[in-house]
């Protein structure tokens, strides 16, 4: 007990930290936990957002009483509270971003794992007009990201680095705004050019007809890794939990994918669900978001190339923004 105490108050900075760097999570900072079952079953958590889109099946059919398993679900806006539960082992299963995967197999010494990568890139590049066709149509202008030394930021400086430019001298980088108030910018005409993840892009082209993505990351990522994809989004277990109940987890993850599947398939009924169990406030966005969430199920091992040229990128931005080194082969959960 005193170890997990100790593993935890040395997550205080990595939290905030944390806090920053999960750009598939949404705006609002108040947690709501969904216990959706009254018995006790698979402790499982899911930020809200694109990281937990693709859970919404399960959660649902858990609520109706039709799921093959007792999973207690517990929804969170931000990733704070959630890593305490991780490293008391009050959770089993857990969406989180990819980053934030390893800075918990990092600081646990082993002892969370990644299952599968649940989300593909979620940024995208918004503008005001139809000057922006290419990186470095950039040169001599603003762009706004939220969060500096957050990952949007290292993926952004990434890139544009790969195209031979300078941040900071070819390009203006603009910090000053958090996801929400960024939109509100675009939407108003007073920002020019941002990075944004969804659904705030989503609902940013939706109060301004205006505005229109200029430039799809993941295919920038794409094309600057030779053709690897980009893993913002994990399911990650408990170690402990997974050598003890493999069966369970195996089941978990492939009625996981199934709910992945139905999710990009049934697009009116799975955002009628997102809206249900509050994943995201409106229906409306929820379905004009879904296509480019890239809500999907790789397993850990197929994905292995994708993460470890992602947090490579990473360390050398910020070493912290990962917990401080790269993963060996015991944070891939092999089934």
């Amino acid at each position: 007990m005193n170890l997990k105490k100790k593993i935890l108050l040395s997550f205080i900075s990595i939290v905030c930290i944390a806090v920053l760097l999960a750009a598939c999570g949404t705006a609002e900072n108040t947690t709501s936990e969904k216990p959706l079952t009254e018995k006790p079953g698979i402790q499982i958590a899911t930020l809200k957002g694109p990281t937990g889109m693709g859970m919404v099946q399960l959660i649902d059919q858990q609520e109706q009483g039709t799921g093959a398993f007792e999973y207690d679900f517990e929804l969170f806006n931000s990733p704070d509270a959630l890593v305490g539960k991780i490293i008391n082992g009050e959770v089993d299963i857990a969406a989180v971003p990819t980053n934030l995967a390893l800075i918990l197999y990092n600081r646990t010494e082993g002892e969370v794992q990644l299952a599968a990568v649940n989300t593909l890139g979620v940024l995208y590049l918004l503008e005001n007009g139809e000057s922006i066709q290419s990186l470095t149509d950039l040169i001599g202008k603003n762009l706004s990201i939220s969060g500096k030394g957050a990952t949007p930021d290292f993926i952004t400086r990434y890139l544009l680095e790969y195209k031979g430019l300078t941040p900071e001298r070819d390009v203006m980088l603009d910090y000053k705004l958090e996801h929400a108030d960024l939109a509100a910018a675009l939407v108003a005409g007073d920002v020019e050019s941002a990075i944004l993840p969804q659904p705030h892009v989503t609902t940013a082209m939706a109060r301004n007809n205006q505005l229109r993505i200029a430039l799809d990351i993941n295919e920038l990522w794409e094309q600057a890794t030779g053709g690897l994809r980009l893993p913002m989004g994990s399911i990650i277990v408990q170690k402990s939990y997974a050598t003890e109940h493999p069966e369970l987890v195996a089941k978990f993850l492939e009625e996981y994918k199934q709910s992945v599947d139905f999710v990009n398939s049934e697009h009116d009924k799975a955002a009628a669900l997102i809206e249900k169990h509050d994943i995201l406030p409106n229906a409306v966005i929820a379905k004009a978001a879904i296509p480019n969430s890239n809500i999907v199920f790789i397993d850990a091992l197929e994905a292995r190339n994708d993460l470890e040229a992602y947090y490579q990128v990473l360390l050398e931005y910020e070493p912290r923004s990962i917990g401080g080194s790269l993963p060996d082969e015991g944070f891939y959960f092999n089934k």
